[in-house]
């Protein structure tokens, strides 16, 4: 331990472990309470940006979850079993040179000959199955029901004010991210005939002198710009995805004449009709990310001197393809639960959430019986910035009833954290919640991988959440005996409490300990987390 660390308080759920708790023949001590660790003052160098959430407070003053350390310490060599991880989202890039020596396999199908040989029900499902079929772009929930007509009076009045506030937004957002990106390149071109150069840093643009004003103007814009990133060409690539988003929102996602699931060729809304998709979850566009970036976070190869490290090491990545540009039919996240449950999964990474849920109940029998079948659900918190205990500010789905009485054991809620310890800990996007969100993970610029053998920094509690899921198939790996209730009450009880207040949604006049947003009042420690696991899969410590 360092000098920094108060000497007085032990993470109260740690307690009994101090000074004597042993694996593999190893005395390890929990990480301490933090709240004395100083603020790192300098910025993150280019090795910490991508490799962040795996540091440890303590050493690195970055409130990462101690996972290099786990490593070194607790799990050196030791594989442990294999665990089967369901990614639960958008298609994922089967071929990723950091993902495709960790993929399932459905040993009881066999490739391409369009039969059932498992008979599981599903056709040619190799390395998961695809709900979605050959459709990408959906609409927003309350879109389809508005069109659709689906809901009662309420509820619809409801989803026709969501869209009357979002689409006008979504007009005005879109055209304000083409008018700057205009003057960015207005700019750009300005100084580049200025310096008689093709690139130029932040340096060279503060260097010039000049009594114009129209090239005064061109420096102060890009002056603004580089506060966002590091280059002029990164700026105008973050810009154009701003527009492309906006442009989708109002193509697709906001259109009530859009009809995405057509191609498909069920009726989403019946739980019957069940001859639909396909068994190839590959990602179908460049643009479908998500779920490649997910499945690094959890496990990308560890150590093959390439792209980024996943959190756990002896994991199969099934894929499972069920959430669109757009948001995801209730019927396809649940069966995508029930695929993952009967085909092997021990925990199932759910990145995804919505504010209307016509077949909650679907979703909610789907966890159930994950619960029966001892399968963890990780689910992230949301990007509203908002707190999900107010009625007002819905997401699904949850494992709650009436707000604070839980249907199942089996589900973590995710929210986001930034690199910055302090009062900026928590991502101003991130939800929070006394009741409905449990914990909190590294979430903010997570570097993982991308389609196409790339890689890139992505932020949202989609990429907390899966944090968390690696941390849970470390937890099963090395001590399978643990039922999913028991892995999620280590790694709530076993995370580190902070004390300190921190700003929530970006508002600074709002702060709050994360006791007082959660249910833990922690952040995620993978070294702490296999400490508790040893003494509760060895009987010396009851949860």
């Amino acid at each position: 331990m360092t000098s920094t660390i108060s000497k007085s308080v032990f993470l109260l759920s740690l307690f009994a472990l101090v000074g004597c708790g042993s694996t593999g023949g190893l005395v390890l001590t929990p990480v301490e309470n933090i709240d004395t660790t100083p603020l790192k003052i300098s910025d993150l160098t280019t090795a910490e940006k991508q490799n962040w959430g795996h540091l440890d407070l303590v050493s690195d003053t970055i409130p990462g979850m101690s996972v290099d350390k786990a490593y070194e310490d607790i799990i050196k060599n030791k594989k442990g079993k294999k665990v089967i991880v369901a990614v639960l989202d958008s298609g994922m890039d089967l071929s990723h040179e950091d993902l495709n020596d960790v993929l399932w396999t459905n040993k009881g199908e066999k490739p391409g000959n369009n039969k059932d040989d498992d008979g599981n029900g599903y056709i040619d499902d190799i390395h998961g199955y695809n709900f979605l079929g050959e459709s990408y772009n959906e609409q927003l929930e309350y879109t389809r029901m508005l069109r659709l007509n689906i809901g009662d009076e309420a509820t619809l009045a409801k989803a026709k004010a969501k869209l009357d506030k979002e689409y006008p937004k979504a007009v005005q957002n879109k055209q304000q991210y083409e008018q700057i990106l205009q003057a960015v390149k207005n700019a750009d071109a300005a100084v580049k005939k200025e310096l008689g150069k093709d690139s130029y840093t932040k340096q060279e643009v503060a260097a010039i002198k000049t009594t114009n004003e129209g090239m005064l103007r061109n420096k102060a814009i890009l002056a603004q710009m580089f506060g966002i990133k590091e280059t002029i060409p990164e700026v105008i690539e973050e810009l154009g995805d701003g527009i492309k988003y906006f442009t989708d929102q109002l193509n697709y996602n906001l259109n009530k004449d859009f009809n995405g699931r057509e191609i498909v060729g069920d009726d989403p809304y019946d739980w019957n009709d069940n001859d639909y998709g396909n068994g190839n979850p590959n990602n179908r566009v460049d643009d479908e990310s998500h779920g490649t970036h997910v499945a690094g976070i959890i496990a990308a190869e560890r150590n093959n001197g390439i792209g980024a490290n996943g959190v756990a090491n002896n994991v199969a990545l099934m894929s499972i393809r069920a959430v669109p540009n757009g948001d995801e039919y209730d019927k396809d996240i649940a069966k995508g639960i029930r695929y993952a449950v009967d085909n092997g999964a021990k925990v199932i990474n759910a990145s995804f959430g919505k504010s209307f849920s016509p077949n909650a109940q679907w979703v909610y029998d789907a966890l159930k019986y994950a619960a029966e079948k001892d399968v963890l659900f990780v689910h992230a918190a949301g990007n509203d910035g908002a707190d999900l205990d107010d009625p007002a500010n819905p997401n699904f789905p949850n494992d709650q009833v009436n707000n604070g009485q839980e249907f199942s054991d089996n589900v973590i809620t995710v929210g986001a954290l930034d690199p910055k310890y302090g009062s900026e800990l928590l991502a101003s996007y991130s939800n929070y919640g006394k009741i409905n969100v449990d914990i909190f993970a590294p979430g903010t610029d997570i570097y993982s991988a991308y389609p196409n053998n790339e890689y890139e920094y992505s932020p949202g509690t989609s990429m907390a959440a899966p944090a968390v899921a690696g941390v849970a198939a470390l937890l099963f790996s090395q001590y399978p005996n643990l039922t999913a209730a028991q892995v999620k009450k280590i790694i709530l009880q076993s995370g580190l409490p902070i004390k300190a207040k921190v700003v929530l949604g970006g508002d600074n006049t709002k702060t709050a300990t994360l006791q007082e947003i959660s249910v833990s009042g922690k952040i995620a420690n993978a070294y702490n987390a296999l400490i508790m696991a040893s003494k509760v899969a060895s009987g010396t410590l009851q949860l």
